[in-house]
């Protein structure tokens, strides 16, 4: 899967993964959605964005979970 809204610097950052180059985090947006806020609140907030890049931000968060194994507590 390619990200072309999602990048990766050293120096932005500390190297999370960002939206564009910008010093929005993935994570951020995600949390933003996390919280029940719709794109366009998101938007409202970091009007730097557009909803394809909460959408990519969205998916490269559901392939970075894919991709390793988290450490989960099972209720009794």
């Amino acid at each position: 899967m390619v990200f072309d809204r999602i990048t990766v610097d050293p120096a932005v950052m500390n190297g999370q993964p960002c939206i564009r180059g910008l010093r929005l985090p993935v994570a951020t947006v995600v949390a933003m959605v996390a919280d029940g806020m719709t794109t366009d609140e998101i938007r409202t907030e970091l009007p730097d964005l557009t909803p394809d890049d909460v959408a990519e931000a969205l998916r490269f968060a559901a392939a970075a979970v894919q991709e390793r194994e988290l450490p989960l507590s099972h209720s009794a």
